[in-house]
């Protein structure tokens, strides 16, 4: 869900989900909405130019947040076995 409203000194977005963390596709289109704006006003030739470099910089973000979060599991997991949870590592691999 979003929820967007603006106020005298900057607009505000609020982004929530409901049981579950952002997806790194939803992470990567706000940072993307931070890092490079297309304004709707240049000429059609740049602003095809800048949407197709937005998607490509947009999934370099999604596949480097993914390698994120396998290095971390694979921590979590070497943490979780040398205190003796060896069974709680298969919570991770879903």
């Amino acid at each position: 869900m979003d929820i967007q409203f603006s106020t005298a000194l900057n607009n505000v977005t609020v982004r929530t989900t409901n049981n579950r963390g952002r997806t790194p596709e939803e992470l990567a289109d706000e940072a993307m909405d931070k890092v490079l704006y297309v304004g709707e006003n240049v000429h059609p030739a740049i602003r095809d130019q800048a949407q197709a470099y937005r998607e490509q910089i947009r999934a370099l973000f999604v596949y480097y947040m993914r390698q994120a979060i396998v290095s971390d599991r694979t921590t979590l997991s070497a943490k979780l076995k040398s205190y003796g949870h060896a069974d709680l590592v298969k919570l991770l691999e879903n």
